[in-house]
């Protein structure tokens, strides 16, 4: 009679807590931002040394820094040029356009924060870390 159950290898479990202070440093940025440069430099420094989980982790964190940098300068260009051009109302649809776009870039910001919680609280790799969307 042959043994039909099989063996199975423990499997390293990483730590979660350095990428879960990266994205709790990214959400408190948004009471003083200062934290946000904190997270990014966390992100970089632990990210060569990091398992394969935590480097999703930590380059979709560093992905979501960079990207949401610029895309709001992106707004905030079109916000500080439209302001002079109210003069002519050309800068009405320009303020707009910024306001919008920053207001996007803070609710992108905090989805991806959030997804990248709940992939980490799953012990799970990011999926897709340098997707620009969610």
């Amino acid at each position: 009679m042959t043994d039909t159950t099989a063996v199975t290898t423990p499997v390293a479990e990483e730590d979660k807590v350095l990428p879960a202070v990266v994205y709790g440093l990214y959400l408190l940025g948004f009471t003083n931002g200062l934290t946000w440069i904190v997270g990014l430099i966390v992100a970089y420094v632990n990210r060569d040394s990091a398992g394969p989980i935590n480097e999703s982790h930590f380059t979709f964190a560093i992905r979501t820094f960079w990207l949401s940098i610029a895309w709001f300068l992106i707004g905030a260009l079109l916000i500080f040029f439209g302001i002079p051009m109210l003069i002519v109302l050309v800068g009405l649809p320009m303020i707009i356009a910024g306001g919008l776009i920053l207001g996007a870039v803070g609710l992108w910001f905090v989805a991806r924060c959030v997804m990248g919680i709940y992939y980490l609280s799953r012990g799970e790799a990011y999926p897709r870390p340098r997707a620009w969307l969610i």
